[in-house]
């Protein structure tokens, strides 16, 4: 085969992915995962952000029974579950932990706390050895009480500071994001 041939199908073996891992090599060899729910894309962007900087693997968190499309609905019905201590239950099943070393946990700031499909996300699953690192998207409320609800959801992990973002401001949160996971020593 000449050179010139070969060339083609180097490149093509690059761009298809082959041998590719599933998720980047992070500092210390951690294996990590993202794990949020967002209702208006918002905390979604934030975790796509933290993905793309970290190759960790995502777990998108969603609710059976859909929120409505109406946000005061929606509201309403948070409200209600968080009164009421309702755990909905999930569209998929939660992936295998075990794996993880670090889980990012993502949600909406509803009513000072994160929302019920990440309570039931992380209520009776063994955290022990896990750090997670939440984050958190909000219209004013910042992190709220959310980061005591995490640690008392997942008993036995380790928390690393958690961080806020406007919901205005997370398509421009990129260096903020980053500096963020820098000061927590899980990117360069």
């Amino acid at each position: 085969m000449t050179v010139k041939a070969f060339v083609p199908i180097v490149l093509a073996l690059l761009v298809s992915g082959f041998g590719a891992q599933a998720q980047a090599p992070t500092e210390g060899g951690k294996k990590m995962l993202v794990a949020y729910f967002s209702h208006t894309g918002n905390t979604r962007a934030i975790a796509q952000q933290i993905q793309a900087m970290t190759g960790a693997d995502v777990f998108e968190i969603v609710p059976a029974n859909p929120y409505p499309a109406n946000y005061g609905d929606v509201l309403a019905r948070g409200r209600q579950e968080l009164k009421d201590n309702v755990m909905p239950k999930l569209k998929s099943e939660v992936p295998d932990l075990a794996p993880y070393d670090v889980i990012f946990v993502g949600s909406p700031n509803w009513f000072n706390t994160v929302v019920p499909p990440v309570m039931t996300f992380l209520s009776g699953r063994d955290f022990t050895g896990k750090t997670i690192v939440p984050f958190i998207t909000h219209g004013g409320g910042g992190l709220g009480k959310s980061v005591q609800d995490v640690q008392r959801l997942a008993p036995g992990a380790t928390l690393l500071e958690g961080r806020a973002f406007r919901g205005e401001d997370v398509a421009n949160a990129g260096e903020d994001v980053r500096a963020w996971l820098r000061g927590l020593k899980l990117v360069e």
